[in-house]
């Protein structure tokens, strides 16, 4: 299996050099060559998998550059009990809707589930090649933390992790501000999540700085995480599925639904249906920073500036500038990569690209539709589902339980991507329910514990001087 840019340039990548890299030479995005795909037989054949084995088979259709027993120790390392509490529970909350769980790790969010294999993953490639890497990422809440947790302590890996200022829960910054690792280095930015990620990809560009300070990235530009996330949907399925008769479950067709603000979540659900998962639909929830809705909606993306973009109730998805997006109009305009850089070049003059004569296909042949949740659509769906069901969720989950409500259809399972512990975001649980969430003594513990972090103006000058001062080499 190799990578290439959705852009065209540079020669293709295994997986472990996609995994190193991060964005390509070109600017572009690493996708692969062409999806691997799973036929009936053999999704069938992994269902009496537990999840770290699921992992190894999924994953193994993509990094096949790693030998099959060193992929089953980095996935058993990765999803062990103890770093998972439970295996990624589904939970039926009413009204045709299910909850699946994928916030049993160390930081309480999603995004644990890729990480922990990306920490393993880019370990592993470092001592076989003898390399550092020097992780460069933006957050808007929950990336960082996971990435920070999962990277921690390691020898070869430095994290310098940039979030906008007054933008996160108390929670998220405490879970990322809080750790003393001399690998950890938190960069707050006076600016919003697109300004960090704009700093993060203008480093990136840069092939003289980023070869000369070993710069790699761990959000969802990196191949390797959405490649995690896809095991999950695989999961999911399977579950849904366990208890009908084996000649049901051939093609029975479920949808998911997925809170997006830069389209990683998604764009794994999109690669697991192209490999052959049945699923039907795959519906994106926003918020108020509702571009991607827009664009499915309309078939014109038009990001909006750091002003524009609203501080919201679901902060992680406080985002105007998908990164994502780029895989799936490489796909949409059949994998050409001339017409993705035209795309990419519209945007730059006139501030949007237009594939209205494409709409129809975003539901017909991808299965994409699309909604927007407001603050008040979070508190009441967080109010609904805690009446029906006794299940308290977080406000992003919210978004996507909304959203969702608008696409049930009979027969065809809603199955909700939960996002994270609703303890992360404690104001909102408690302007929905009137209470308070009751903190363990560890997560009260950390509230408390002392902060470490470093703001900067929205400079790319001061930035570079941060990492090459303390850049591993």
């Amino acid at each position: 299996m190799q990578y290439i840019s959705t852009r065209g340039g540079g020669e293709p990548k295994t997986y472990s050099e996609a995994l190193l890299e991060g964005l390509a030479v070109d600017g572009g995005l690493l996708v692969p060559e062409q999806l691997p795909t799973v036929d009936a037989a053999t999704l069938e054949s992994w269902r009496g998998l537990d999840y770290a084995a699921l992992a190894t088979e999924v994953l193994g259709l993509f990094a096949t550059d790693i030998p099959r027993d060193d992929l089953a120790a980095l996935c058993a390392a990765a999803y062990s009990p103890s770093v998972f509490a439970a295996p990624v529970p589904l939970r039926p909350i009413g009204g045709g809707i299910t909850l699946v769980g994928l916030s049993e790790g160390p930081t309480l969010a999603f995004k644990d589930m890729a990480m922990q294999f990306l920490g393993q993953a880019l370990e592993y490639a470092l001592e076989r090649t003898g390399g550092v890497l020097n992780i460069v990422g933006a957050t808007s809440g929950d990336t960082g933390s996971a990435a920070e947790h999962a990277l921690r302590g390691k020898d070869r890996i430095s994290v310098f992790m940039l979030s906008p200022q007054g933008r996160m829960s108390p929670f998220q910054r405490a879970q990322m501000y809080s750790l003393q690792d001399a690998n950890v280095h938190n960069i707050a930015v006076d600016g919003v999540f697109d300004d960090c990620q704009n700093l993060v990809k203008d480093l990136a560009g840069d092939l003289d700085f980023k070869n000369a300070q070993h710069l790699g990235a761990v959000n969802s530009i990196n191949l390797a995480r959405i490649t995690a996330q896809v095991v999950y949907y695989f999961w999911a399925w399977l579950r849904a599925t366990d208890g009908l008769g084996s000649a049901e479950r051939e093609g029975f067709e479920v949808s998911f639904a997925v809170p997006s603000g830069n389209f990683g979540n998604i764009l794994s659900g999109f690669f697991a249906r192209g490999m052959g998962l049945p699923i039907r639909r795959l519906v994106l929830a926003a918020n108020e920073n509702n571009v991607l809705d827009e664009f499915f909606r309309t078939g014109v993306y038009r990001p909006r500036s750091a002003a524009q973009t609203l501080a919201t109730s679901s902060p992680s998805m406080d985002i105007s500038k998908a990164s994502n997006l780029e895989r799936f109009i490489y796909d949409l305009v059949g994998r050409d990569p001339q017409r993705v850089a035209q795309a990419w070049d519209d945007l730059a003059r006139t501030g949007a690209f237009d594939f209205t004569a494409d709409l129809p296909r975003f539901a017909d042949d991808f299965g994409i539709v699309s909604g927007t949740s407001t603050h008040a659509d979070r508190l009441a769906t967080i109010r609904a589902v805690h009446e029906t069901s006794g299940t308290i969720i977080d406000p992003h989950t919210a978004d996507g339980v909304k959203v969702a409500g608008s696409f049930l259809e009979d027969g065809v399972p809603m199955l909700v991507l939960e996002t994270a512990k609703p303890e992360k975001f404690g104001e909102t649980i408690t302007e929905a329910l009137g209470i308070e969430l009751p903190l363990s003594d560890e997560l009260k513990a950390l509230l408390a514990a002392p902060q470490r972090v470093t703001e900067i103006a929205n400079d790319e000058a001061t930035l570079r001087t941060i990492i090459e001062t303390s850049a591993l080499h």
